[in-house]
């Protein structure tokens, strides 16, 4: 059975839409009717591979507070924020102090700025606003090599919930998505290592990796009508990997 979705005459902002998990995202609002934004770290849409002319492409470093602000500044409307875009920063070390803080700013601190300065436009949609961050495994369980990242996604969740607690009387809505294993261009190396991505596939019991095509409905769901008394929460999207235990 396949559910579609109608976001049709609504504007829909994606951070680090440029690929990945964002690009399947911003790909679905599209193809549901949205008039869709998304960033990226290149200077123009024509940088990269994939065929962004679909969208409205915005160069935005997400670890700078001045484009965030100039981001949000320049939406005269605003629907939907799916807050994506982040780096995982463990090739730099992140048990490294500096690095550490770093990677809080872009993961973490660059979802709250976004969220706070599009607050405005959130509240003047017209079915009322929604925003859906992204969360991860790390938010749960611990991993080595990214002490940073998984605090910064540990704290997606819990932003999550205050922004969906404060918000509530302004009409907006707050969920979040914490995505398995998925395969993309940064997880490639792993998912085409057998010895590397074994232990992750024997713990999931549906037994494979995810793709882009298993989060985005999931984001859709979140952000329109179907999920109207659903805010706060984040959503694993990942085989079952967490019901492991």
């Amino acid at each position: 059975m396949s559910v579609t979705f109608d976001f049709g005459g609504r504007r829909v902002l994606v951070t680090g839409g440029s690929n990945g998990i964002g690009l399947g995202i911003a790909q679905a609002f599209r193809s549901a009717g949205a008039d869709v934004t998304v960033t990226g770290r290149r200077q123009s849409a024509a940088d990269y591979d994939t065929d962004l002319s679909e969208f409205d492409y915005v160069q935005c470093e997400l670890g700078d507070r001045d484009q965030i602000t100039a981001l949000a500044a320049g939406l005269d409307k605003l629907d939907v924020l799916v807050n994506n875009g982040g780096q995982n920063l463990a090739r730099r070390n992140e048990w490294d102090p500096d690095i550490f803080e770093d990677a809080l700013r872009i993961n973490l601190a660059s979802a709250f700025r976004l969220s706070k300065a599009s607050h405005a436009l959130l509240a003047a949609a017209p079915d009322g606003g929604t925003v859906v961050n992204m969360a991860s495994m790390t938010s749960y369980q611990a991993v080595e090599v990214v002490p940073a990242y998984g605090a910064a996604k540990a704290g997606v969740v819990q932003m999550t919930k205050s922004l969906a607690v404060a918000w509530a009387r302004d009409g907006i809505r707050v969920n979040a998505i914490a995505p398995g294993l998925i395969e993309t261009n940064m997880t490639a190396g792993m998912v085409a290592d057998d010895a590397a991505i074994g232990p992750t596939i024997a713990r999931t019991p549906m037994r494979r990796v995810g793709s882009p095509a298993d989060i985005a409905p999931v984001a859709l769901f979140l952000a329109s009508n179907a999920a109207p008394f659903l805010t706060g929460q984040t959503i694993a999207v990942d085989g079952g990997y967490l019901a492991q235990g």
